[in-house]
């Protein structure tokens, strides 16, 4: 059984971003908003072996491309999310050529889709590439 007691913010550093001229939640309770984005709790807690496969997926992708470089997202190998996301959902329950789990890049894709739709919203405060800030 895995377990992890927090007694901090859970993404340390980030409090920055919710305390700009603008910030991305309007004139609201940050603690609160905080709080309402339980990241560890509602998201890796419910799926610790999930985001750990995942895990492996950015690995793989980054030893394929750039195995000479630290992990990084290289995007400019990464433009067709949705379509990409469909070709592996169709082998769904199948382990790819790579050892990585179909279902695995399913979730990747998905994840980095909506990284890309937050940023274009303007609503990503801690990614580079928001384009709000």
């Amino acid at each position: 059984m895995w377990t992890m007691t927090i007694t901090h913010d859970i993404i340390s550093g980030t409090e920055a971003a919710y305390l700009q001229d603008d910030p991305p939640f309007g004139q609201q309770d940050y603690a609160k908003d905080r709080k309402e984005m339980p990241v560890f709790s509602g998201v890796l807690k419910y799926f610790p072996d999930a985001v750990r496969e995942v895990s492996k997926t950015s690995w793989a992708g980054n030893q394929q491309h750039h195995p000479d470089k630290p992990l990084h997202w290289d995007r400019s190998k990464s433009g067709d999310e949705l379509d990409a996301l469909t070709r592996h959902l169709m082998e769904a329950g199948t382990t790819d050529s790579d050892g990585i789990k179909h279902s695995a890049k399913v979730a990747w894709r998905a994840l980095a889709n909506l990284q890309k739709e937050l940023e274009r919203e303007g609503e990503a405060p801690l990614s580079e590439y928001n384009k709000k800030y």
